[in-house]
């Protein structure tokens, strides 16, 4: 059973974790706190970047000695294999630690097992300490080993009658300059933003991260079916890498220099001939994609058929808006058609958070069902 010393140091590394977010993918955010033998804490670190330390790693190397015979608090189960670093398992036994207590076991059978050769080894060893704190900084890695896709938050902001832009088409600005400072901060925890060729056209967006120093620029992707984006787009700047998703069709001969991958179109129900195909991409697909180049989570940006697209596939697992004191009465709404035609089949949300950005509300929200392949 953990003692109110332990369950303080894991929080501490809870929050050591979550330093790294979006600087760390293919892998996870972890952090961890060793405590030596009398229960002083001695030593802490969290895993900053892909192919460097891992935390436990710092946390040993800042404890030196006094970590013999103590305790190490790790959010997710020490590693167990050889990648480009050793196994986290072994580091532990080798410095002494008597005792190591993980909040989350980890999802990933190439890295598992770690609790078990630690038990091998005589360390005492207990599981499950602040699961659910931890799980919710590093919902995005677990949810790309459970699920095999990167997690999705789509983001948007709208006037309190759900409009995201006028009747004219404008729309800068709805929010305020602090949700707006937020969304950067929501793009440096993230792997890749996604827009849609509609929002590029309209608001030529430029998608990296500014105002944050030292951040890793997320990988700018603009899904664009008949690949209408021109080398003139603030997107094809050097500020941060970018793909453009275009049809397996599409005439991309104007953009040499440009990474382009080429996805399958979204399907439809069955028509006459059996497949009927829509304009837009088949959002699986373009997830798959992100997956195999190492992108773990998504900040979804895309207005609203871009958004639709993705509810209907199931596959948004969170929902940031922002909600300005404004009405229009007229304009976009923030979603578009997502494969919903009657109340009974409404994606029901469960709130997880309200904040006040200046004269703003952020909302954030999950869906009430969880994916079935996800663990509760």
């Amino acid at each position: 059973m953990a003692t109110a010393t332990e369950t303080d140091a894991m929080r501490r590394a809870v929050a050591l974790s979550g330093r790294a977010l979006g600087d760390t993918a293919p892998n996870p955010v972890v952090g961890c706190v060793i405590l030596d033998a009398e229960g002083v804490r001695v030593g802490e670190g969290w895993h900053q970047r892909a192919g460097g330390p891992h935390a436990e790693v710092h946390a040993l190397f800042a404890a030196g000695e006094r970590a013999r015979g103590g305790t190490a608090l790790v959010t997710l189960e020490p590693c167990n294999h050889t990648g480009r670093t050793g196994p986290c398992a072994q580091a532990l036994i080798e410095a002494g630690i008597a005792r190591v207590v993980y909040a989350v076991a980890d999802p990933n059978p190439s890295a598992s097992g770690g609790a078990a050769t630690l038990r091998a080894a005589g360390v005492d060893v207990e599981g499950g300490l602040l699961r659910a704190e931890a799980e919710a900084v590093n919902i995005a890695w677990l949810t790309s080993v459970r699920l095999g896709r990167p997690y999705v938050r789509w983001k948007y902001a709208a006037t309190l009658d759900g409009r995201i832009a006028a009747a004219d088409g404008t729309s800068r600005w709805i929010s305020s300059a602090d949700s707006r400072a937020d969304v950067h901060r929501l793009r440096a925890e993230s792997d890749a933003v996604v827009v849609g060729s509609g929002t590029l056209r309209a608001d030529d967006p430029h998608l990296a991260v500014r105002g944050i120093d030292g951040v890793t620029q997320p990988l700018r992707v603009v899904v664009d079916t008949h690949a209408r984006t021109t080398v003139d787009a603030r997107v094809l700047d050097d500020a941060a890498p970018t793909l453009i998703a275009v049809g397996k069709d599409a005439d991309t001969a104007h953009l040499p220099d440009v990474d382009v991958v080429r996805l399958p179109y979204a399907t439809g129900g069955p028509d006459t001939d059996g497949r009927r195909e829509r304009a837009g991409l088949d959002v699986t697909a373009l997830l798959a994609e992100l997956h195999g180049r190492g992108v773990r989570s998504v900040l979804l940006e895309g207005g609203p058929t871009l958004a639709g697209a993705f509810v209907a596939a199931g596959a948004v697992d969170t929902v940031t808006a922002y909600l300005a004191p404004v009405l229009l009465g007229a304009g976009p709404h923030a979603l578009a058609d997502a494969g919903i035609s009657t109340l009974a089949q409404a994606l029901r949300l469960d709130v997880t958070d309200v904040a006040r950005l200046g004269p703003d509300l952020r909302v954030t929200a999950v869906p009430a069902v969880p994916h079935p392949t996800q663990e509760s």
